[in-house]
């Protein structure tokens, strides 16, 4: 099922590549910045769509020949996130997003992880009147920031 597509009534499961990289949180704009002149991220009658998580600590340990020159203790670097985003899976596109990546990230050994995945698209049905979607609930979350 995971190999190729499939359709419901509502949705279109597609394939695509789901990338995740790891960056200190202050990172992130200049790299999707790189990303978004690349791809838009689009999906359906958006673009620029990423997801990125909460901040974490991430651990590692210089060893020699690293920028930072070897170290004995490992580090723990509050303040690092992930942010993960689909591509289409076209091998051409997703190398230059990795290059793009690396161009502008602030790490020697950037963390860029790919995944196959099925992910899904609205075919665009009416549902205007579904009292779950956000307009029918008191409007956009943006608003009430």
């Amino acid at each position: 099922m995971t190999r190729v597509g499939f359709e419901t009534r509502s949705v279109r499961m597609e394939r695509k590549c789901l990338l995740t990289v790891q960056a200190p949180a202050d990172d992130v704009d200049r790299i999707m910045a790189a990303v978004t002149r690349v791809t838009p991220l689009s999906m359906g009658k958006y673009d620029s769509n990423a997801y990125q998580s909460g901040a974490g600590i991430e651990r590692y340990r210089p060893l020699k020949g690293a920028a930072a020159g070897p170290e004995n203790d490992v580090r723990k670097r509050p303040g690092v996130v992930e942010v993960s985003f689909e591509l289409a899976d076209e091998r051409d596109l997703v190398e230059e997003v990795i290059e793009a990546i690396f161009e502008c990230h602030s790490y020697q050994e950037p963390v860029i992880r790919i995944s196959s995945i099925l992910t899904s698209r609205s075919k665009g049905l009416d549902d205007s009147a579904n009292p779950h979607r956000w307009w029918n609930t008191g409007g956009d979350w943006k608003k009430s920031a």
